[in-house]
């Protein structure tokens, strides 16, 4: 689904992150290159730039280890966050202070695409929970 100015993707199914839970991407969100206001590069533009990882589930998960990847291999590493049972977590793009809400990569460059990407969120094994992507290059 997308919004002007925006990627949006819808959530699917992931694999269970707690008891009756499923981890989930459920929206990226990503300024379209190019227009001022928006795409300046500045902390608060890249900030702009987000992904939103959900635990469905009751019961509270820790994302310790767990990691956020791109088409391009960009990689987000959790490291000290315990997600509540049906709350969400922002990642991102940007540098900030890490709160329960929002967690910040502390990059200095955009990392989703505008036009096509993937994001695919893995546990701490390494196995895959959930991903997303959009654009010409992939139809999931």
């Amino acid at each position: 689904m997308a919004e002007a100015g925006s990627v949006g993707v819808m959530a699917r199914t992931g694999r269970p992150l707690s008891p009756g839970g499923r981890g989930l991407i459920t929206r990226v969100f990503s300024p379209v290159a190019g227009v001022a206001s928006r795409d300046n590069r500045t902390n608060t533009s890249l900030n702009n730039e987000w992904v939103t990882v959900v635990n469905t589930g009751r019961g509270a998960v820790s994302l310790s280890g767990w990691t956020l990847t791109g088409a391009s291999r960009h990689t987000y590493r959790f490291t000290h966050l315990r997600l509540a049972g049906h709350s969400a977590v922002r990642v991102h793009t940007g540098v900030g202070r890490d709160t329960t809400r929002d967690v910040y990569q502390d990059r200095r460059e955009y990392v989703w695409n505008n036009d096509h990407d993937a994001a695919t969120l893995r546990d701490s094994r390494g196995h895959a929970v959930d991903s997303k992507s959009w654009g010409h290059r992939h139809h999931r």
